[in-house]
């Protein structure tokens, strides 16, 4: 058997790298891992992501204990996972200018010309590695060492989409806008990621890949062709009109359960943020815990009723209007068609749930998270079952997690067994000690944290690997990142620990300003804490 380190992370978390295996190797063994536990998984396994050299599980510790999920994963590891390329694609691109504004710096780096750095990244022959980070995000394998450049110290908060850029030894396109730490060199137009086809990704694991210089006008082609074959993309159909959206608030979108087993094809499991106070709202109006609902962050949205419905909102302290007039917001509500809906400030916390009966529809296939936008039509999920016995539901304020002394959250965090190679011992203490501030550019993807920096050692890179919901990401710049329900599904900067899954729900209602510090637990610990919060989740 290949040789293996396992390493368990957090509470329903680990991880396994293969020592001593070229980059390659590892790579090929992470992806057949993955695939031999997606043809016949242990219950209660959610993902097996395979990353640049490790494969990174995620699964419910209440249902399959750790050592059990070690067991399993290591006697299905493959003899061989040697594949080769499936496909071969062509991906047109346009270097420098304001599609790539980093080449002139990379040039300087390197010590060459533009045209010779295109001209050498488009000569390559790539492959795909791994899907992650976003999804439709390829790694691809094979880029000319004169080529590899770090990652920038903090990621830009938003890389537009179709930006070719470069992490370390990888080199990809941006499916869609994002936020993004690569060094963007140009833009291609093209078409990674459809939630409309099946499958949605147009590269997969082991696909060759080559780069094609495109001229200007070429480009402004393929991005007209782009955008015409966009505006005829059909919404995902279902459902009963309940809703016109008025007004979307800061930002609302519509929020279940994670739906788990995605990490393999790049997709971030989504869901509620806050999955506590979805459940509790949804079990006010007789709903399954896990059904549809209008998450709604700082302030929320101005809504039309279509048709009649009860209504309940739970979560975040958010004054709500019927017609203009104030109503308890905390038990249902009877709504008529024609009725206007408002939802006000959070004036405790930071996200609320609008929940409908029977639970709201997700927008497109895969029901990847989408802010609504104002005349949007919300609808009642289609098939949904008759909603079932109610259980009243506690005031927003009382339902919300308690704040320490002084405004602070405390959360506590597995460190990761492996941080000595990115963080010296002062460093950690820094980490430790150092009360930090929720910063107001936290959003679903992850919590910034703003505060004394924390030294990273190596520039604060690592081979991209699996993340988890609270995995606690540290670039180079020393500010803590949380990652969130909609994360990337694999990371290239330094990690130290992980949230345990018993106090996400404190930092998800955390507002901006919100004063937190850390408290390092074991993983004995952490499960204790979760047994005992039953609404803690992955």
């Amino acid at each position: 058997m290949r040789a293996t380190d396992y390493f368990d992370l957090a509470d329903g978390v680990a991880v396994v790298e293969f020592p001593g295996a070229s980059d390659e190797e590892a790579n090929r063994a992470a992806v057949g891992l993955a695939a031999a536990l997606a043809a016949a998984p242990p219950p209660g396994l959610r993902d097996a992501v395979p990353g640049a050299r490790t494969l990174f599980l995620t699964f419910d510790p209440m249902r399959i204990a750790h050592e059990v999920v070690r067991s399993e994963t290591l006697s299905r590891m493959p003899a061989e996972n040697a594949a080769a390329p499936s496909r071969s694609v062509e991906i047109e691109v346009l270097y420098g200018g304001e599609a790539g504004p980093d080449l002139a710096t990379l040039c300087a780096e390197a010590g060459m010309s533009e045209a010779d750095f295109a001209g050498r990244h488009a000569s390559g022959d790539y492959s795909v590695a791994f899907l992650g980070f976003a999804p439709g995000f390829a790694y691809l394998s094979g880029l000319d060492p004169a080529l590899h450049a770090a990652r920038l110290p903090a990621p830009r908060p938003r890389v537009p989409s179709g930006s070719v850029g470069i992490g370390g030894p990888y080199t990809g396109v941006y499916p869609s806008a994002t936020p993004g730490g690569w060094r963007l060199i140009g833009c291609a137009a093209v078409r990674l990621f459809d939630e409309q086809a099946d499958p949605p990704n147009r590269l997969a694991a082991g696909d060759g890949v080559r780069f094609v210089a495109a001229t200007p006008a070429r480009f402004a082609a393929l991005e007209r062709e782009l955008a015409d074959a966009a505006s005829r993309i059909s919404t995902f159909p279902g459902g009963r009109p309940i809703f016109r959206v008025v007004k979307p608030g800061v930002f609302t979108s519509v929020q279940g359960s994670p739906q788990a087993g995605r990490g393999r094809s790049g997709l971030p499991p989504g869901g509620a943020a806050d999955e506590g106070a979805l459940e509790r709202g949804n079990r006010s109006l007789g709903n399954a815990p896990d059904a549809g609902a209008l998450e709604m962050t700082l302030l929320g949205p101005e809504l039309e009723a279509l048709t009649d419905a009860d209504v309940c909102v739970s979560g975040a302290a958010m004054e709500l209007e019927r017609n203009g007039l104030v109503v308890a917001a905390a038990e249902p509500v009877r709504l008529s068609a024609g009725d206007r809906l408002r939802l006000g400030a959070a004036r405790a916390g930071t996200r609320a749930y609008l929940c409908v009966e029977s639970g709201l529809q997700a927008p497109g296939r895969l029901g990847l998270t989408r802010r609504l936008e104002s005349g949007e039509i919300l609808m009642i999920r289609a098939g949904a079952p008759r909603p079932g016995a109610r259980a009243p539901v506690e005031s927003a304020e009382a339902e919300l997690p308690a704040a320490e002394p002084s405004d602070e959250i405390v959360l506590r965090v597995v460190l990761d067994p492996r941080h000595g190679r990115f963080f010296a011992p002062l460093a950690l203490e820094r980490f430790l000690d150092t009360i930090f501030r929720v910063s107001s550019t936290s959003d679903r993807r992850g919590i910034r944290l703003e505060g004394e920096p924390v030294a990273v050692a190596g520039g604060g890179e690592m081979p991209p690997e699996g993340t988890a919901l609270g995995t606690i990401q540290i670039p180079a710049g020393g500010q803590p990142i949380l990652l969130g329900p909609d994360r990337p599904i694999t990371g290239g900067y330094a990690r130290v620990g992980t949230v345990i899954a018993a106090d996400w729900g404190r930092i998800a209602q955390a507002p901006p300003g919100r004063r937190v510090r850390f408290a390092a637990v074991t993983i004995a610990q952490a499960l204790a804490a979760r047994s005992g919060d039953a609404e803690g989740r992955e």
